[in-house]
């Protein structure tokens, strides 16, 4: 055999040994095949053990070309090195005399790696998954999630259904003992302080009480309640003998804050259950302990406010008077003192805050309930009737409401002096609760009544007030046109009149509460509706070139104009929720304005922005005089008017302003600030020529 020539020089040192390949191959045949991962002669041991067994001999100069193996490092012309020369295993080379199909020796075996799956080839799990044939719904599920969820949506429908029949019919059956009952009952859903009910002694947050005698009892004990107490009686019964001497009619039980025992005069009602004793006319408090018979039975000399209060034997006597066709009430009034004033309460549920309902029930506790009235139930007309029951001049009137309120009754004054009932006429005081309330500022009671005093203080400050007289004017509005058929419209002014950016004011705001009345019912937002729309007509100015449009006349003399928006007729000292208009900023000499001289103050505004800065005391007002006839005429265009708040959109016309009665109010002089030094001393000046 010949020996074939070597093609290089052969590698020597490390680099003689070639590096252990991945897969092991025989140097004689090639690569061994991939399906045979097991070595050519059986399995060689790795490591080191592998380098120590298999030694690889140099080839000799003359070995075949093919005996060197084909991943030998030497043939690339690199040879490894360092540790890594050491690791590798050699193949050694075939010897002469082998033969040439031997298999190669593998020293290290192959792991067989598994295929990769392709995605998108099933399992044969979920092949027979995928045949299997899925089980049947069962109904019972699907039942039961509807029923699930019928009971979700239909429970709280049932539930809220169940509540509202049930509160309907007790409401029914409360609005029906409330109409059988004698009592006045009013339902509450939370007292304003620990209350116990009267019948069963035990505490309740919620119930009904009688705003009559003051009665407290639980919902369940109404009719118990109707059946064992009685209420305050208007009128006595016709026994002779009770007519001159009516005993206390006592109430036990949740009686007022820091009242004191008429007997110990310690504190009652400071124990946490029912107890003490309250008289229903007096308001006297009595502990339980210091309860007498002779207590029981003594005689009621109706307290603080006797004066105030129209007894009941004093109805009765006046009853059998007028069935004896007798009207000497002089005689009787004569037993009750020369002090005694009856006070008639005309209260506006309705005005400003609403505060009129709770203080109808307040007085009816501290007075007679006959002489409480409210006037959007009963017209003040009717209401005042009364005051032809008492004595000459004796009666005074508490009209609780706005501006507007207060025109309503002296109204009815007036229709009285029309009847001949003129010596009944009433003194007229003013609790004030609505938005303005200038004419209850200028008498000395106030910008607003909002709770902040008690109901019996108010009665002091009635008691205590002074009477005075008050201007009242007619405003007469003639529509211009030759065949003008309609009768002139007839006001009666007791505050102001205006035409310009005031009356625009309150056109707008009158419109909005028409629409939603109960919006309307705060004070502070009244007014905030009041300045949007002065902010608004500062900007579009409706109202100018108003000297353009009209011609003014003060008793009979005309008066040139300079470029105006507004002009105002006074008849009080206050204009638009409290601001002295006349007066203005205070600096400048002027004629005083009082509202019972007969004359009128007449000023002129440049707009909204003018009349906010008098307000606020940054301007003064154009004065244009005083006058005890105005005339007013309006050549063109529609303009906004008002009287006391009143306000309409008129067309061309003519405006004539006339004195047309006075009317006796009471002034009271604890109200006063300091912008009514002046008035205070024209009611000095007036007491004096007095």
């Amino acid at each position: 055999m010949a020996t074939p020539r070597p093609r290089g020089p052969a590698p020597s040192g490390p680099a003689a040994s070639p590096p252990i390949s991945s897969q092991p191959q025989c140097s004689c045949r090639g690569p061994a095949p991939r399906s045979n991962p097991s070595p050519c002669r059986g399995a060689a041991p790795s490591g080191p053990a592998a380098l120590r067994s298999h030694p690889t001999p140099p080839l000799s100069p003359g070995a075949p070309a093919e005996a060197r193996p084909r991943s030998s490092p030497a043939a690339s012309g690199t040879a490894p090195s360092g540790p890594a020369a050491s690791r590798a295993h050699l193949t050694p080379p075939c010897s002469p005399g082998a033969p040439a199909e031997a298999p190669p020796h593998n020293p290290l075996p192959r792991r067989r790696r598994p295929l990769p799956r392709s995605p998108h080839t099933p399992s044969l799990e979920e092949m027979e998954d995928q045949e299997r044939p899925a089980p049947p719904a069962s109904p019972f599920a699907d039942g039961h999630l509807v029923l699930w969820t019928l009971c979700s949506v239909l429970l709280p429908v049932l539930i809220t259904l169940w509540c509202s029949v049930q509160r309907s019919r007790r409401q029914l059956h409360r609005r029906d003992i409330f109409r059988k009952s004698k009592h006045g009952w009013r339902d509450t859903d939370l007292f304003s302080q620990p209350t116990y009910c009267c019948v069963c002694a035990q505490h309740i947050l919620q119930g009904a009480f009688c705003d009559c005698c003051g009665l407290r009892v639980d919902e369940g004990c109404l009719k118990k309640a109707d059946k064992r107490f009685p209420c305050k009686e208007i009128m006595l019964k016709s026994d002779s003998k009770a007519l001159d001497a009516m005993p206390h009619h006592w109430i036990r039980g949740n009686v007022p804050l820091c009242s004191y025992c008429v007997v110990c005069k310690q504190q009652c009602g400071n124990q946490p259950k029912l107890c003490d004793y309250r008289c229903v006319w007096c308001q006297k408090t009595v502990h339980d302990e210091c309860m007498k018979n002779s207590l029981r039975n003594e005689k009621c000399d109706f307290g603080e406010f006797k004066n105030l209060i129209i007894p009941p034997s004093y109805l009765t006597s006046i009853n059998h008077m007028r069935k004896d066709k007798k009207t000497d009430y002089e005689m009787l009034a004569s037993k009750l003192g020369k002090q005694w004033t009856p006070l008639i309460i005309l209260a506006n549920s309705r005005s400003g805050t609403n505060m009129g309902e709770g203080l109808l029930g307040e007085f009816r506790i501290l007075l007679n309930p006959v002489q409480v009235f409210d006037i959007t139930k009963t017209p003040p007309i009717k209401a005042l009737q009364l005051c032809t029951l008492l004595p000459y001049d004796s009666a005074r009137v508490l009209v609780c409401g706005g501006d507007g309120t207060v025109g309503w009754v002296l109204d009815a004054l007036d229709e009285m002096k029309i009847k001949g009932q003129e010596k009944y006429i009433p003194q007229v005081a003013v609790l004030p609760l609505g938005t303005g309330n200038d004419l209850s500022n200028t008498l000395g009671w106030g910008t607003g009544y909002a709770g902040e005093i008690p109901v019996a203080q108010v009665l002091r400050n009635v008691m205590e007030a002074d009477g005075i007289k008050l201007d009242r004017w007619k405003v007469q509005v003639t529509n211009k046109g030759y065949y003008n058929l309609r009768k002139p419209k007839e006001f009666t002014m007791n505050n102001y009149f205006s035409i310009g950016p005031d009356a625009l004011m309150a056109l707008n705001f009158h419109a909005h509460r028409e629409k939603a009345p109960s919006l309307f019912s705060s004070r502070i937002l009244n007014k905030a509706v009041y300045l949007f729309y002065g902010t608004k007509d500062c900007l579009v100015q409706e109202c100018k070139d108003l000297n353009k449009k009209v011609e003014l006349e003060l008793d009979g003399e005309r008066v040139e104009l300079p470029n105006l928006e507004g002009i105002i007729v006074l008849n009080i000292g206050y204009w638009g929720g409290g601001c002295r208009l006349w007066e203005g900023m205070g600096d400048e000499t002027y004629p005083l304005a009082r509202h019972d001289d007969g004359l009128l103050e007449v000023v002129g505004v440049y707009g909204s922005f003018h009349c906010a800065q008098i307000q606020v005391k940054l301007a003064n007002p154009f004065r244009i005089g005083q006058a005890h006839t105005v005339r007013l005429i309006l050549k063109c265009s529609m303009m906004p008017m008002q009287v006391d708040g009143e306000p309409w959109a008129q067309g061309p016309c003519t405006v004539t302003i006339t004195h047309k009665t006075h009317a006796l109010m009471l002034y009271f002089s604890g109200e006063q600030t300091d912008d009514d030094v002046s008035s205070t001393s024209d009611q000095e000046d007036t007491k004096e020529t007095e």
